[in-house]
C-alpha cells in the first residue's frame, strides 16, 4: 500500500517549486493543494481528481487577508480529514502554514522545503514551521546559518 502524501504551496514560484516533485508523485498515494488562479487551473487537467483548491490571497490585500487565511485553515482541515496524508511536503508559504499546523497536531509528518528564492533571510512561513517540521529543508548552503538544524538539500531545479 502506497503511503498518503499531501502536496502543499501558494500558487507561483512556490508551486514550481513543488511540481519539480513530480517524478516521485507516482511512487505514493498523493493529493495536491494549492491556490486557485487562472493559472491554477490546468492542474486539474492534468492532475485529475489529484488537485484541490484554496482560496487565493495575498498580504498586500491586507484588510481581507486574515479572513481568508482563516476560511483557507478551515478548509485545510476538510482536505486533511478528506485525504488523511501520513506526510505533508510544501515548498511554502502562507497557504500551507495552516495545513503544516493541522498535520502536526493530528500526527502526520512534516516535510518543509524553504524556497529557492530566498538566499539570505528565512520565510514568516519557514519561521514558524521550522519549529516542528519532522524534516527541513533548504536549498541554498547560507541558509544553513538561519536554519542550523535544517537540511541541505539543495536545488529543486
Amino acid at each position: 500500500m502506497k503511503k498518503r502524501v499531501l502536496f502543499i504551496s501558494s500558487m507561483g514560484g512556490h508551486l514550481n517549486e513543488l511540481l519539480k516533485l513530480e517524478p516521485m508523485f507516482n511512487n505514493y498515494n498523493y493529493h495536491i493543494v494549492t491556490e486557485k488562479t487562472p493559472t491554477t487551473t490546468y492542474l486539474k487537467d492534468k492532475y485529475k481528481n489529484k488537485v484541490s483548491y484554496v482560496i487565493y490571497s495575498t498580504k498586500k490585500n491586507w484588510i481581507i487577508y486574515p479572513f481568508v487565511l482563516l476560511i483557507n485553515s478551515f478548509i485545510s482541515l476538510f482536505y486533511f480529514l478528506k485525504y488523511k496524508p501520513k506526510y505533508i511536503v510544501t515548498t511554502g508559504t502562507h497557504t500551507a502554514g495552516p495545513m503544516c499546523c493541522i498535520g502536526k497536531i493530528l500526527g502526520a509528518k512534516i516535510i518543509y522545503i524553504e524556497t529557492f528564492a530566498n538566499v539570505h533571510r528565512k520565510t514568516i512561513t519557514g519561521r514558524i514551521v521550522y519549529l516542528f517540521a519532522d524534516y527541513f529543508v533548504v536549498q541554498w548552503k547560507s541558509m544553513m546559518k538561519l536554519y542550523p538544524k535544517a537540511k541541505y538539500g539543495g536545488w529543486i531545479f
